[in-house]
């Protein structure tokens, strides 16, 4: 399992701007073959940054993601604004198991 993590942080303003285009890549992304969890969270004690979680069945599905037409969407409507920061990271995970 592959897992991405971390941040998008946008200004309140453009963060609404860009909302119908995330809800978009959200929902194509959801459907794709690999994807187990994709998510964006806004913190609620600070507007504009957005948590991103994501769990793949592996590299090649996260990569397949990435050269998919509502990422490149999702690209498009992010460089319609001003990203103030972005720190995403990748992790492979060996073995989940349920936490009892």
């Amino acid at each position: 399992m592959v897992i991405v993590s971390g941040i998008l942080r946008l200004s309140p303003e453009d963060l609404a701007k860009v909302r119908g285009a995330a809800t978009a890549v959200l929902t194509a992304t959801r459907a794709e073959a690999g994807c187990l969890v994709y998510s964006f969270a806004e913190d609620l004690l600070e507007p504009g940054l957005v948590r991103i979680y994501e769990e793949w069945e592996s590299r090649e599905t996260l990569q397949a993601h990435g050269r998919s037409a509502h990422i490149a969407d999702w690209h498009g409507a992010l460089s319609a604004v001003t990203i103030l920061d972005r720190d995403l990271k990748i992790t492979e995970a060996g073995r989940a198991e349920l936490l009892a």
